[in-house]
């Protein structure tokens, strides 16, 4: 494999020091919360070799939460990210070919690029709500074609499938005898239309998800993988073990304890990511510079710069960052123009996100050309 570092994990906040930013409106999480908040103590926890698959207690409330009937359908990983590399490094080689939404999370993009995977992109665009093509989608299989890749909720731009698309995207996977890959990260946060877990709709797809955008705990490295084919679980678990054997034992403890709290976690969690959706929905609807696609889901959205607003999009960055202390996801990071950014609005406080969203509107007007 040929790694590359990727831009949204270089240019991340904790790599560039939070103290160092004033306004950081580039999460696409809740508030980070501590162990206090979940009321937990380890004083009795022992540390051996746990379960390949995942905590127990862990992969049966996935399972239930899941409609899924056998936990052993669940593996535990090392975060979402973790997953999406096992199921790219089991499914793909050199040369296999693989079609994967844009914009989309790094992980989705970058890995098969590092195996040498021929990957075709289904480009979601600005013009047509960001929705899924199905049809150019269908056009875009091959004979040879491995997967398909998609996030829903969409990360960066906070769209939804609806559930008849979805359907339709699984009976193209079914037909054509191809894996659907859901990357269900942000599946249980402030949404419009409530979907079931993918994978429980069909053998042919594997859903993923984690606990560190929903809950706010991404420094606990607990993400999953779903899927109801047990020779694809047997073939994950054999690249999970020979990666890291398995999981941590405390890790997956806290994960346990945080997901039993899940009722009360997403109620309040919805009340707050509704309060700041409605200020960055007053923002952009004043904005006469910027447009969006309005988001129907999770906590994050991607407006653009208008086309006809000439711009120095360097300066604007660096006007941004460095006389304001404001940074956003730049639409690099999703292997877009930086013409668009994606604003999280759940992570910052009010003022936090006020002060960060007027600073962008003030960044793009002193980087007009």
């Amino acid at each position: 494999m040929k790694y590359a570092r990727m831009a949204i994990e270089k240019e991340s906040p904790e790599q560039f020091g939070y103290g160092r930013i004033k306004n950081n409106l580039t999460e696409t999480s809740v508030r980070d919360r501590s162990l206090k908040d979940l009321g937990v103590a380890f004083e009795d926890l022992l540390l051996p070799y746990g379960d390949h698959l995942g905590d127990a207690r862990l992969r049966g409330l996935i399972a239930s939460q899941s409609a899924i009937a056998d936990p052993d359908n669940v593996l535990v990983t090392a975060g979402a990210a973790s997953a999406l590399f096992l199921v790219a490094t089991s499914l793909l080689e050199k040369g296999s070919h693989m079609i994967a939404a844009r914009p989309n999370y790094g992980t989705n993009l970058e890995t098969p690029r590092a195996i040498g995977a021929d990957v075709s992109f289904l480009d979601q665009k600005f013009e047509e709500g960001f929705r899924v093509n199905v049809e150019k989608l269908a056009s875009m299989v091959r004979p040879d074609t491995k997967y398909i890749s998609l996030t829903v909720p969409h990360n960066p731009t906070g769209t939804m499938m609806s559930l008849a698309e979805l359907k339709e995207v699984i009976a193209l996977a079914e037909k054509r005898g191809l894996w659907l890959l859901v990357d269900e990260t942000y599946r249980d946060m402030f949404k419009g239309e409530y979907l079931p877990v993918a994978a429980s709709l069909s053998n042919r797809v594997i859903s993923i998800s984690s606990l560190s955008k929903t809950y706010g705990i991404p420094g606990i490295r607990i993400g999953w993988i779903v899927c109801q084919d047990k020779k694809m679980n047997d073939l994950l678990l054999c690249a999970k073990e020979q990666v890291c054997i398995g999981g941590s034992v405390l890790d997956e403890y806290v994960g346990w304890r945080a997901l039993l709290q899940k009722d009360e976690w997403i109620k309040k969690n919805d009340a707050t990511i509704a309060e700041r959706f409605a200020a960055v929905k007053a923002w952009i609807t004043k904005e006469e510079l910027l447009e969006w696609v309005e988001p129907s889901a999770a906590c994050t959205c991607f407006p653009r710069v208008k086309p006809q607003v000439r711009i120095d999009v360097e300066k604007l960055y660096k006007v941004m960052n460095e006389k304001y202390g404001t940074f956003v996801g730049p639409g690099h990071w999703f292997g877009m123009d930086d013409r668009y950014m994606r604003i999280g609005y759940g992570w910052p406080l009010q003022k936090e996100l006020e002060e960060g969203l007027a600073a962008v509107s003030a960044s793009v007007r002193e980087a007009l050309i």
